[in-house]
Parts: C-alpha cells; structure tokens; sequence
C-alpha cells in the first residue's frame, strides 16, 4: 500500500520542486559553484533583459473583455466592471500595465503567477492583487479540492491574523507555466541554474581579470635569496595591478624575472564563452538573439521575420495561458457563455508601411474592407459615412462565376433580333415588287445576301 501511495503523492499534493531536486534549488547550488535563485538571476544582463521583453510585452498589449453578437461577431462591453479592472486599473494601488508586468515577471522567474481575488457580496470581482510565488504553497483539502497556503511577512499589510492565509481556489488567479502535472508551473531558473551559473561564472572571472590587472598573473624571479619577499610582492602589486595601471612599463632590478603563468581570456575562449551564455539564456525564454542585443546573425532582410516569429511562437502561448486562466477564475459559468477575455496582438504583427498599404489595396479593391476599416487599423479619424467612409467597392469588370457567360448570351440575343428584322423587311419588299417579274424579285434579293455575307 505504501508503495502505491507515493506513486499518486504527487498528484495528490501538487508541489512546486522538481522530484529529487527541490534541496538542491533552494540553496540553488551549480555545477559552476555558483548560486543561482530567481533574484541572482536577475543580476545577470541576459535573464534581466528577457524577462523585461517578454513581461513588458503582456503588460503593454490592449487586453479587453467582449461579448459574442447574434451575428456571430465580438463586441467590446466597456460597461461591464471586469473590463475596467482588466483594461485600466486592477486595484486602487496600480495599474493594469505594472499589475500584468509583476505578475508576467513572477511567471517567467518562478514558472507561477498568483493573485488574491477580492469579490463583493454579489460575488462580482472589484480588485485584483498580486502574490509573491515564493511564498505560496498548492496543496488540497481534506474533499481533494485545490486550496492555496500563502506566507505572510511583515510587508504585508496586516489585514489577517496569523502568519499564514489559506484561499479558495475561487480567489485565487492562478496562470501556471510549463509543468508537469498541469497544476503547478517549474520555474525555468530552476531547470536551467547550470546554464546560468557558469553565465555569472564567467562574468565574475571577467570582473575579478581587470580588478587584479590587465596582466595575468605570474611569478617573480630572483637569482639569489630575498630577505623580505613579501615587501617586493606588495611593491610589485602596488605599481602594476589593477586596470588603471594597465601597460605599466616594468622595471626589474638585481636579476628580477617576471614570467607569467596564468591562462589569457583568449587561449581560454573567454569572450566566446559569455557570448554563447547570452545565446544560451535567450534559448530558455525563447527570445531571438537580435532583442537582447546580438546582432551577428540579424540583418535588415531577416530582422522582421524575426519579430514576427516572436510574437507567434513566443508571445502568443504567454498570451493564451493569460487569457483562458482569467477567463476560467474570474467569469462565472453564466457569463463564461457570453463573455470572453482577450488580448489584441494585431498591433505587433503589422509589417513596414509598403506591406501594409499593399494589403489594404488589396482587400480594398476586392471588397471586403472600406475606407473607415482601413482608417481603424492606422489609427485614424474615420470618414464620414455620407462621404462614402463605409463603401465597399469592388472591381466592375470582375464578375461571379455563374454569370461568367451572360454577355455572351446578350450579343447572341440581340444577333438573332437583327436577323429576323432583315427578314421582315424582305418579305415587305417581295410583296410591293409583286407584278414586276421574277426575274427582278430574285435579282434585288440576292443582292441584298451578298450585302449581309
């Protein structure tokens, strides 16, 4: 029995450390020797700059609450008290911008974004609070449903007693990142402290280098026997270490030889070292190298293929995991029918101008966008709709298929109108000729084939 029970433990208590490794990431000891947390990552120009990009990114984009039309079309419901909380601010303290970056910054550090979810007596959300996600514990009740234990501190405000609150699973908003069990996000720190580590290993060998000087380091030679060695070391060190005494001309006295014996960052692959940790730290957030500021394999030509296959295979699953946990922790089962949450990316997938009007020509021309739609995506005042603002044209000489031979049909039409006219006429012609002959009915008859030959 008790082997069965730790094989569904997991399942049951959904925790928030890798099997076999959660001693190792809370101390956050590497391969490198270094510690590595979610706060000494930040340290690190790379992590920073990624988790800046992808948060500022979701923090910044339009995100708005709709309703579904009878005509199978979205509208925007402004009047709904969601959308104000959503789109400008979640609570007195902050806005919609800094509550989406801190809550982004949490998911991308701890692989975990939680938020206190205050409700009226109607059951109605009116604010919204960020968590810290170090300080938060997933567990289930006695009835198996999903409870949260949350530590406070003392920069908490003191609205509750005791050092720990237990919350619901209805107040709480919960976006988890990759995991698991699909409960509980794995912070990538975590999963990649070695990566990270030997990154600020390297920058402290880079930093300690230039501290000692700009010379490795070596040793000092002396044919004979020193009485005091330690004061020429100390001579030594005083004149020529540090890198305001770099390419320093040495003078050696009585014999003196100095002969290094440390490893050039060169000889060492120093600099191609950190530059493959930027390349390697900008692979776990999925950011392209050209974001965080290597430019060696970006161009003019490829540079916004780039940008855009961000925004697809980077932004847009950030973006899903948002939008289907608000939706799923802050509607009811009613208003999940009718309302949905969504975030507008349009804005980042818009190419150069050239490609733009070139693409609004297009629909213009086949009909299915007008001038005001146009005008809507450029972010300009729409024309009047007595002005023709809402017009949609199409090309006249393009037809449907099924009319394809219409004209056709027309000109062959009027064709055989014309010949049973002529035929009248020479029927009218034959009867006043009459008495005067066949000889001059046939004539005059023929002449008039050979006028419509």
């Amino acid at each position: 029995m008790n082997i069965f029970k730790g094989i569904f433990q997991s399942r049951d208590k959904p925790t928030n450390a890798t099997s076999g490794s959660s001693y190792r990431f809370f101390f956050g000891q590497t391969q490198a020797g270094k510690s590595v947390t979610e706060r000494t990552a930040m340290q690190m120009t790379a992590v920073y700059s990624c988790v800046r990009i992808l948060a500022e990114a979701v923090a910044g984009l339009p995100l708005h609450l709709y309703s579904h039309t009878e005509g199978g079309d979205k509208e925007k419901e402004p009047k709904h008290p969601l959308y104000f909380l959503l789109h400008d601010e979640p609570n007195p303290e902050m806005t919609s911008f800094v509550f989406r970056e801190t809550l982004m910054t949490h998911l991308l550090l701890w692989g975990n974004a939680y938020a206190q979810i205050i409700r009226n007596g109607k059951g109605e959300v009116i604010a919204l609070y960020p968590l810290m996600p170090n300080r938060m514990t997933v567990d289930r009740d006695n009835k198996g449903q999903i409870i949260y234990t949350y530590q406070m501190s003392n920069d908490d405000a003191q609205t509750m007693k005791g050092s720990t609150v237990t919350l619901k699973s209805s107040d709480v908003l919960h976006i988890p990142g990759l995991g698991f069990d699909g409960l509980v996000g794995y912070s990538p720190i975590a999963m990649a402290k070695n990566s990270i580590g030997l990154a600020i290993a390297t920058e402290e060998y880079g930093a300690k280098f230039f501290a000692n000087g700009a010379a490795p380091s070596g040793v000092l030679e002396h044919p004979g026997t020193l009485k005091d060695p330690t004061k020429v070391r100390d001579s030594w060190n005083s004149a020529y270490q540090g890198s305001s005494n770099a390419h320093r001309v040495a003078v050696l006295e009585e014999g003196l030889k100095y002969t290094p014996i440390g490893i050039s960052p060169e000889q060492a692959q120093f600099l191609e070292t950190r530059k493959f940790q930027i390349n390697e730290i900008a692979r776990i957030f999925r950011v392209p190298p050209h974001m965080v500021g290597d430019l060696e394999k970006s161009s003019f030509s490829n540079i916004e293929q780039q940008s855009l296959e961000f925004v697809k295979y980077t932004l847009d699953p950030w973006v899903i995991r948002w939008e289907q946990a608000m939706v799923r922790a802050l509607l009811s089962p009613l208003d999940k029918e009718k309302y949905f949450i969504k975030f507008n990316v349009d804005g980042l997938l818009r190419g150069d101008y050239q490609s733009r009007m070139n693409g609004y020509a297009t629909s213009r021309q086949n009909g299915w966008m007008s001038a005001n739609d146009i005008r809507t995506l450029e972010n300009l005042d729409k024309i009047p709709s007595d002005e023709g603002g809402d017009l949609y044209l199409i090309n006249g000489n393009m037809l449907p298929l099924k009319n394809a031979g219409a004209f056709a049909n027309n000109m062959k039409g009027e064709e055989e109108n014309n010949r049973e006219e002529i035929l009248e006429v020479e029927e009218s012609e034959g009867e006043q000729s009459g008495s005067d002959g066949n000889e001059d009915t046939v004539s005059k008859r023929n002449n008039r084939r050979g006028k419509l030959v």
